[in-house]
């Protein structure tokens, strides 16, 4: 789930491992609104680590896009591999987000 959330250069970089399902991902919009409330609208997702994400994960990095770019911010995702790539380019989420 979430292995590290750290503020560089107001920027909030999280880094996530395992497996996401709904449980982890109610944490992950509490943890990551905490920080959209405080100002802060650049992040980056590192997903070097994650083995698999179920649609409320999805919704939640879809969710906190929305919230980025309202702000004029934004989200990158980085380290995506395997099922977890695929299933964003099968989604199209490739086109949501800027992958690195």
């Amino acid at each position: 789930m979430i292995k590290d959330i750290k503020v560089t250069n107001d920027q909030v970089i999280v880094i996530l491992t395992g497996s996401i399902y709904v449980g982890e991902a109610t944490v992950l919009r509490e943890r990551l609104l905490e920080h959209v409330e405080r100002g802060l609208r650049r992040f980056v997702i590192d997903m070097s680590d994650v083995d698999y994400i179920d649609s409320s994960g999805l919704g939640v990095l879809v969710a906190l896009q929305k919230r980025a770019l309202q702000n004029k911010g934004g989200v990158v995702i980085k380290g995506l591999a395997g099922t977890v790539k695929e299933l964003f380019e099968l989604t199209r989420l490739t086109k949501v987000f800027e992958i690195q």
